[in-house]
């Protein structure tokens, strides 16, 4: 895999239209893999899904394989119902498991069908994430990086709606972790939107199996990336615009249990250089 880089690609240089334009010229026979945890996401998959067919149908090859996490409300049955106009399949958690759960799914799921030349797109079912922005994303792993991160930290980038609780705890997760646990190219540690080489994902797997997921809540795409940073990754990131003002419902992120989280990740990252420092 090829050696880190902290290059950050600071604008779309051309619509989403003719990227993805490009991106079919280039990729003929590969496929995305969009993998949407959803929990009582019944008000917002139509908007979002009406959104990927609009950005990606006629252009890229795709699946979405949306994880309904024992939702309360029809999450599975209105993706079902979209499944009539878009590549649309629905995976079932019978109870709530969690959000790492529910990628833990995702993602065993793409990598037991992707192939190694597949990209898959992990983003929110809220509607806050832009699908356009993906066919940018999928030209950059084009262009040599095996993980794509839209990033709220870099130009560019902008949020709209978003609690300052939320926008808080972002920042200050990004703050520790690129100084305890610093990964060249990536600023933005927390955000669930992120493009991968299935080949990336694949390899994680093969030597993790269902531990490469060990996080119970939100910290999950952080420990993604810690685990991936052993393969050396090249990792490019690309401006986000968040549109929180856009989702329907109420947060599911619990503030007491993320922290919690968060601290158990960072514990366990910063236990085997304590046994080091201890032993010497």
């Amino acid at each position: 895999m090829a050696r880190n880089s902290r290059r950050t690609i600071p604008r779309a240089g051309g619509s989403s239209a003719r990227i993805a334009a490009r991106i079919a010229a280039r990729s003929a026979g590969s496929q995305v893999w969009l993998v949407l945890p959803a929990y009582n996401e019944a008000e917002n998959l139509p908007p979002l899904l009406g959104r990927v067919g609009a950005a990606w149908s006629g252009r890229l090859r795709f699946r979405v394989l949306v994880v309904d996490d024992g939702s309360r409300d029809d999450t599975a049955e209105v993706a079902e119902t979209m499944a009539g106009r878009l590549p649309v399949e629905v995976i079932r958690h019978e109870r709530n498991r969690g959000l790492a759960a529910a990628i833990r799914t995702g993602i065993r799921e793409v990598c037991r069908r992707a192939r190694d030349g597949d990209v898959v797109v992990t983003m929110d079912a809220d509607n806050s994430h832009p699908p356009e922005l993906v066919p940018l994303m999928i030209e950059r792993l084009q262009a040599g990086y095996d993980i794509v991160i839209a990033s709220r930290f870099v130009p560019g980038a902008r949020e709209e709606g978003v609690p300052w609780l939320r926008r808080l705890l972002s920042r200050a997760a990004g703050m520790v972790f690129r100084a305890v646990c610093p990964i060249p190219g990536v600023r933005d540690y927390t955000t669930g939107f992120r493009a991968y080489r299935a080949a990336v994902l694949k390899e994680l797997w093969g030597r993790h199996g269902d531990r490469l997921i060990e996080a119970a809540a939100f910290s999950v795409m952080t420990e993604l990336l810690l685990k991936a940073r052993t393969l050396r990754p090249r990792i490019a990131e690309v401006p986000l615009v968040l549109r929180y003002d856009l989702k329907g419902g109420a947060s599911k992120m619990r503030l007491g249990r993320t922290l919690r989280d968060y601290a158990r990740l960072l514990g366990r990252e910063l236990r085997p250089h304590r046994l080091t420092r201890r032993a010497a």
